[in-house]
Order: structure tokens, then C-alpha cells, then sequence
């Protein structure tokens, strides 16, 4: 898979519009719409990397190096979690799991003390 068919894809999923993917990145509207139509043939790895760090890809994933974007996020994932480079909003995503999973530990230890 290409490049550029990889770029559509994750833009999808992200349901992000080409004006906020370059807003984000720092470039102009049709520069994203070139990447994704494949005429930008050799993007800078700047670019790359924001790119990456964008859609929450690692660079091997984008050149087509690894094909599965779960494990690859993952990846992203875990090397994001490093407690010094992480925003707020980082924080406020590991905040809502944590709580998230204690209600769900709370529901089955609930559930079991029912069926005792």
C-alpha cells in the first residue's frame, strides 16, 4: 500500500477534514491533498514525523515497512507514554482508562459478590 493510499485511510479514520490535517502539521491544504494523491513524491521526514506523530503512526507503518495499524499504534501508543513527553490531553486520555477500568473491576467484583 502506498504512501498516499495509507494517508487517506488514516485521515478517514480520524474524520479529520485536509484544512485541519494541515493546520496541524504546518502546511498548506493542497500539500496534504498532494501527499494524498501521490504527487508529492519524497515528502521531508520532518514532515514524515508529524505526520506520524499526527494520526498516532510510527514512521514504519507510514513507509509501508509493517502493514497492521493496531500494532503500530501501540507502539505509538507506548512510546507516547513516556511521562515527559506527554500533553495534558495525553494525561486526560490515561485518566479517563484508568477510571474506566475501575468501574468495570468494580461491576464484576459487584457481580461476583451477587452470585456468592
Amino acid at each position: 500500500m502506498s504512501l498516499a493510499v495509507r494517508l487517506r485511510e488514516l485521515r478517514a479514520e480520524k474524520k479529520a477534514s485536509l484544512q485541519a490535517v494541515a493546520d496541524a502539521l504546518g502546511v498548506s491544504k493542497p500539500h496534504v491533498w498532494e501527499l494524498e494523491k501521490g504527487k508529492t513524491k519524497n515528502p521531508s521526514l520532518e514532515l514524515l514525523k508529524k505526520l506520524a506523530e499526527y494520526y498516532d503512526v510510527t514512521l514504519d507503518y507510514l513507509a509501508g515497512v509493517t502493514q497492521e495499524s493496531e500494532d503500530v499504534r501501540y507502539t505509538a501508543l507506548m512510546r507516547k507514554l513516556n511521562p515527559e513527553s506527554m500533553s495534558d490531553s495525553d494525561w486526560k486520555v490515561v485518566e479517563q482508562a484508568v477510571e474506566f477500568a475501575v468501574s468495570v473491576l468494580n461491576e464484576r467484583k459487584q457481580d461476583k459478590d451477587d452470585n456468592s
